[in-house]
């Protein structure tokens, strides 16, 4: 039976390529944009199209959630690939999927982009929450954190870098927006791939079959280098100070 995919941020990138393979599947897909228009494309392949604002009070959200159940029916997917979204009603559901895109930059901090590091590390610790108020519901969470893939994020249109007030960071923030713009164009991910890996994990399909359900998914090998990393250092931290660090106890 066809599943229906309820996907945000669908005019270019992860969000995009979502609704090609997820048709391409056989499934049905509602593709929702901020500018409706930049998405009127993803109509003629057979998608419903929404205009949608992540940025919305929660009760716009809510009725933007009811509107796209009232397509189909229903809505088995939801694939917060703009920004996490909380859309009331469609937790209010049963059952279903909710996958969360964030990014390896939750375990991988860079310097003069902190706020988006953080918000990375606040989306994956809200997922974890998520998925165990709605596990007993029969509602799945999945956390995707891709490494480096060849979207349109660090390119002119979607990236804006702030001048620092401080010139003594000047040298070293410099380096880190060149850094991001060289890698524009050359990133090594394939967002293809990338995407029809994660529709493997949510259907249980291809490579992903029989596999158990993982709640989080590293995409990439920079993405698994980057988490394997942080994890070791850790380990080997609590390793080294545990004594010291238990030794607090009434």
């Amino acid at each position: 039976m066809a599943q229906v995919w309820l996907i945000t941020g669908c005019s270019s990138g992860f969000g995009s390529e979502f609704v090609t393979q997820a048709l391409s599947r056989g499934d049905k897909v509602i593709a929702t944009a901020r500018t409706v228009a930049k998405i009127a494309h993803l109509r003629d392949a057979g998608a419903a199209i929404m205009q949608l604002d992540v940025t919305a009070s929660q009760e716009e959200l809510n009725q933007k959630a009811s509107d796209a159940i009232a397509i189909y029916g229903k809505v088995d997917i939801l694939v917060n690939n703009a920004a996490y979204t909380q859309f009331g009603t469609l937790e209010d559901m049963k059952e279903g999927v909710i996958v969360n895109i964030g990014s390896m930059a939750a375990w991988e901090t860079y310097p003069a982009v902190g706020a988006y590091c953080a918000s990375k590390a606040a989306l994956r610790y809200a997922t974890e929450a998520l998925d165990q108020e709605t596990t007993a519901l029969g509602i799945k969470t999945l956390l995707v954190e891709p490494g480096q893939f060849r979207t349109e994020l660090l390119s002119a249109k979607n990236s804006m870098f702030a001048e620092t007030k401080f010139p003594e960071y000047r040298e070293l923030t410099e380096a880190s927006f060149k850094s991001f713009r060289d890698a524009n164009g050359k990133q090594r991910g394939d967002p293809k791939k990338g995407v029809a890996r994660i529709i493997d994990v949510v259907k249980g399909e291809n490579a992903a079959k029989g596999k158990a359900w993982p709640k989080e998914l590293a995409l990439g090998p920079d993405a698994v280098a980057a988490i394997r990393k942080k994890c070791q250092d850790t380990l080997k931290k609590l390793e080294e100070w545990e004594a010291f660090s238990c030794g607090t106890d009434i």
